[in-house]
């Protein structure tokens, strides 16, 4: 496969709308060393890291932009609440944008693409910029349909800080700032990883029309998200891990609300989407197993 960098995008970011990002990174980093350590403020942020990963993959990534599973208004609107106390803006906003990188991955217009446009500007630049404010609602309107979507979209900022408030009358001001502040920064790049990393770091099983790849440690860190390739190469599965020993918490608990019937309908992969490998000749895997990352391609910067 022959990728090259061919963006001319305008990569200015919007400095003073920016400034709340930067400055919640800095609080964060500060706050730390002036309110008491204790152990149980790590475990809170740790557990609030992975409640919110989990709600954000399920929720923002595998129900709202993909509809690998159906289930009630009831417990649609709580999985976009619940997302969005990642404070990741609005779950319109986000589907819609995930929609349509793929169906430009690692093309030019790609919303972000390491390839296209560098680590930076796919990390985290694109949300910084002018160019991504508005929801694409053309490509979302399954969901425009419900007002109560359209009314969490618009006030984006209410759940989390919902989430901060009950965090302070929980905790306290300790508790805010590890269970809130350095948990959701914690929980961003995080995110983030999936726009700017598993496109270059991984192996390639499938073969697609963009540099997706899976890694383990990414499936870590995103309760699963990291079965990139996978995932690119059969977008609409309920599981991005497709086999026993890729780890995908996200499908656990889903199979877990299956049983109690919050959820249903799953959409797995078929035998023959997951085995397709088997066809490809020794060329195309030995193709696949050489690809070299994009990092000789990519800019970085």
């Amino acid at each position: 496969m022959s990728h090259s960098v061919v963006s001319n995008r305008d990569h200015r970011i919007n400095w003073v709308q920016s400034t709340p990002f930067f400055a919640f990174h800095l609080f964060a980093a500060v706050a730390v060393f002036f309110v008491p350590f204790h152990w149980s403020y790590v475990v809170w942020a740790l557990a609030l890291y992975y409640a919110r990963m989990w709600a954000t993959t399920v929720g923002y990534h595998r129900y709202f932009a993909h509809r690998a599973f159906k289930t009630s208004r009831a417990f649609q609107f709580l999985l976009a609440f619940l997302a969005e106390t990642s404070a990741q803006k609005g779950v319109l906003w986000w589907a819609a944008n995930h929609r349509h990188h793929h169906r430009e991955s690692d093309q030019p217009a790609d919303v972000h693409s390491p390839l296209q446009d560098g680590f930076w500007w796919s990390h985290v630049g694109w949300i910084l910029s002018d160019r991504y404010t508005e929801t694409r609602e053309e490509a979302i309107r399954d969901f425009t349909r419900f007002p109560e979507l359209r009314f969490l979209n618009r006030w984006y900022l209410l759940p989390p800080f919902l989430l901060a408030v009950g965090l302070f009358l929980i905790g306290g001001f300790p508790l805010l700032v590890w269970g809130f502040f350095v948990s959701t920064v914690l929980l961003w790049h995080g995110t983030f990883t999936i726009n700017s990393l598993s496109h270059v770091f991984g192996s390639r099983r499938y073969k697609t029309t963009d540099t997706s790849r899976n890694n383990f440690l990414l499936a870590l860190l995103t309760c699963g998200e990291g079965w990139h390739n996978n995932h690119h190469y059969h977008q609409n599965t309920a599981n991005q891990g497709w086999f026993w020993w890729e780890l995908d918490l996200s499908f656990y608990i889903l199979k877990l609300l299956s049983a109690l019937g919050l959820v249903w309908d799953l959409r797995l992969p078929s035998e023959s989407v997951k085995y397709a490998f088997r066809k490809y000749s020794p060329e195309e895997r030995a193709e696949l197993r050489s690809e070299p990352a994009i990092l000789g391609k990519a800019r970085l910067a």
